[in-house]
């Protein structure tokens, strides 16, 4: 459905930013965040894979992964779920890119609102979850949309759209005009059965993605909210980082000279 250099474009930027944060994380000592990567990545496999019924929707848990892991390892994630759904069959190899761009876009601007958030509601008790559901809440506006653009710049030749209706479904060899070949170029040759359809109304579209999608943003916002300020109350550092960890340590010893590594290391001894 989408255009060969749309396919092209969203692998080669997934990979241009894989190849970025892979940089980053070589100069930095990450290993220790190797195991939470896994997990956080199978936390959100399970939310990618599990449908809540009756609204079609599924939790994909990116800005939680963006809280816990940051941005970088965060768009790793992303594209570590994606690819295991597409293997699955949830969704295509082909869109492996686009997709990892919309869900890791979710966990990079899920952590910088929630940081934000976190420093105007002033670091109380409770302001990481409220943080977390309304960073939530605007980050899935946001990748939405650019769902939503993405299906607009599929839309621009209104030509390259054909009918889908039973007639005009078959098996056959995908590839048997030639690898690159499209199936615009073989409806002007008279090669295919379907004729030109007008495009997507992209107006029309985007209302209806919006008022199916708004459930479940509400609901993965609680849910987020919910998980990030347990999170808070059981390991704060995985949440604040390393600033919260101090900022607990200094409030229960007034140790805050205390390095943040000795402070884990105790925590694994005890």
């Amino acid at each position: 459905m989408l255009p060969l250099w749309l396919v092209l474009l969203g692998w080669l930027l997934t990979g241009a930013i894989l190849f970025w944060v892979s940089r980053i994380l070589a100069r930095g000592e990450r290993g220790r965040q190797l195991p939470l990567l896994g997990v956080m990545s199978a936390v959100m496999l399970v939310g990618m894979s599990t449908e809540i019924v009756p609204i079609a929707y599924h939790t994909n848990l990116s800005v939680l992964a963006g809280i816990v892991l940051g941005p970088a390892l965060g768009f790793m994630a992303a594209f570590i779920v994606n690819l295991i759904l597409a293997l699955f069959g949830h969704g295509g190899i082909t869109v492996v890119g686009l997709n990892t761009l919309v869900v890791g876009s979710e966990a990079v601007v899920g952590y910088y609102l929630f940081r934000g958030l976190w420093w105007i509601l002033g670091r109380r008790q409770s302001s990481p979850a409220l943080a977390a559901a309304v960073a939530t809440a605007v980050t899935l506006f946001l990748s939405t949309s650019l769902m939503i653009g993405i299906v607009g710049l599929s839309n621009l030749d209104p030509s390259a759209h054909v009918a889908v209706s039973p007639e005009h479904l078959s098996f056959r060899n995908p590839f048997e005009h030639g690898f690159l070949a499209t199936e615009l170029g073989q409806a002007e040759s008279g090669q295919t059965a379907g004729q030109p359809e007008a495009a997507l109304d992209l107006v029309g579209f985007a209302k209806l993605v919006f008022a199916l999608a708004f459930l479940g943003w509400v609901l993965e916002a609680a849910l987020t909210g919910a998980i990030a300020g347990f999170v808070y109350k059981v390991r704060p550092d995985l949440v604040g980082g390393r600033d919260a960890l101090l900022a607990e340590q200094a409030v229960a010893g007034g140790e805050i000279e205390r390095s943040v590594d000795e402070i884990d290391r105790e925590r694994h001894a005890g």
